[in-house]
């Protein structure tokens, strides 16, 4: 996957993502030359995964049929809704100018329908 996900001008943009595997169909990617994050914007995917180190989830990004980006789920720390710096499971929404909102828990019936995604998490 090139860039950000995109293709620029209709060339195609040098790879920044890998796929290591998959969880339940959807693409556990890597980043390649530095690049940590997931991306804003899908044409092959409705959702990607990225995983810690150790191989646990870590995030989950979600898009609609445009291919834009809609939410994501995480797994980490999150001080504005747990003080104590443990992970916590939430999640942010975004609209179309990828703003996203303040982290918002996870509900049990959130958890219940994202579990098969977050490998390693006790949900």
């Amino acid at each position: 996957m090139g860039g950000r996900g995109t293709f620029a001008i209709g060339n195609m943009v040098a790879y920044t993502y890998e796929t290591i595997g998959f969880i339940e169909g959807i693409k556990i990617l890597s980043g390649l030359n530095g690049k940590h994050g997931l991306p804003e914007e899908a044409h092959s995917s409705h959702a990607y995964i990225k995983l810690k180190k150790d191989g646990t989830f870590h995030e989950m990004r979600v898009y609609d049929k445009d291919h834009y980006l809609k939410f994501e789920i995480a797994y980490h720390p999150e001080p504005s809704l747990d003080k104590s710096r443990k992970p916590v499971l939430h999640y942010h929404v975004y609209d179309r100018n990828f703003h996203r909102s303040s982290a918002i828990k996870m509900s049990k019936p959130m958890k219940k329908h994202f579990k098969k995604y977050l490998k390693g998490v006790t949900v």
